[in-house]
């Protein structure tokens, strides 16, 4: 999850600034989608972000329900006698829920008659996105979590179709070339390549994917292939075009234009049993 991802610059400082003082983070992972339920997926991820904090695998949703939860991510601060003191659903407001931190510590250490000071800088943020300025939604592909993205019509759960690019795609809409099958919570190549398009409005592009063999996609963004400056942080240059390594499920920065606009990727798509879950964006 995109928005979880951005987050975790400030929960590993905060983690490594205040852990000594006594706050405790715990991470809790809640799937959305079938594969973030093997634990290997998640600890692969873990291992990868470099989350030093515990984590717990809520499959069931039982944390998830019991906190009355309905956002990836939520954050709540529990005070030394248990109590929920602050919560906050999304991303933001990192300013005032650091200040927060540090009010409870402080009521913390006065209880336990400790002297030791809290450290009161602020965390300083990583590049900021510009919310405003994203005009596309976060695009889903399976018929569990449709939100009518998908650029055809009547689309039967569990089928497997033939399917092409209009001379005339719609903005905001995801079309496809190939033969697909039409997924819970994917679009799965069943063919051995494929396409997938769409016209856009926001700066970087993320796709959350995966394969069981090994695939690939070449990415190109506004007719063209990707350079240095415009390629993800998961796509290498070879021979001159954008190449991305699809193996392991999981969120894969594919394009970050130069700056916010309306742009159109396109990911030719080579190896059977390719899956796309979400468009993601920043």
């Amino acid at each position: 999850c995109i928005n979880s991802i951005r987050t975790l610059h400030y929960l590993k400082d905060w983690n490594k600034k205040y852990s000594d003082n006594g706050l405790v983070i715990v991470g809790v992972h809640t799937p959305e989608f079938e594969f973030e339920k093997k634990y290997e997926n998640v600890l692969n991820a873990v291992k990868e972000y470099q989350i030093k904090y515990p984590v717990a695998q809520d499959n069931n949703h039982a944390t998830w329900q019991a906190y009355q939860n309905r956002y990836w991510p939520h954050k709540f601060l529990i005070d030394i006698d248990g109590y929920i003191r602050y919560d906050h659903i999304g991303e933001g407001n990192y300013d005032e829920t650091e200040k927060m931190i540090q009010q409870l510590l402080n009521e913390r250490m006065k209880r336990l008659n400790k002297k030791d000071g809290i450290n009161e800088s602020i965390t300083k943020p990583s590049e900021a996105t510009k919310f405003q300025k994203i005009g596309t939604p976060e695009i889903y592909f399976g018929y569990q979590f449709d939100r009518g993205n998908l650029g055809y019509n009547n689309i039967p759960p569990d089928s497997t179709g033939n399917y092409d690019i209009p001379a005339n795609p719609f903005k905001n809409f995801v079309y496809l070339r190939g033969q697909w099958k039409y997924n819970t919570d994917n679009m799965e190549l069943v063919g051995d390549e494929g396409d997938i398009l769409l016209i856009f409005e926001a700066k970087k592009i993320n796709i959350v994917a995966g394969s069981d063999n090994m695939s690939d996609a070449y990415v190109i963004m506004d007719m063209d292939f990707l350079n240095n400056k415009t390629k993800g942080a998961d796509v290498s240059i070879k021979d001159g075009k954008s190449l991305v390594d699809i193996n392991e499920y999981k969120l894969y920065n594919v394009a970050s234009a130069e700056d916010y606009g309306t742009h159109t990727i396109e990911l030719q798509v080579g190896g059977k049993g390719f899956k796309i879950y979400t468009f993601t964006f920043g």
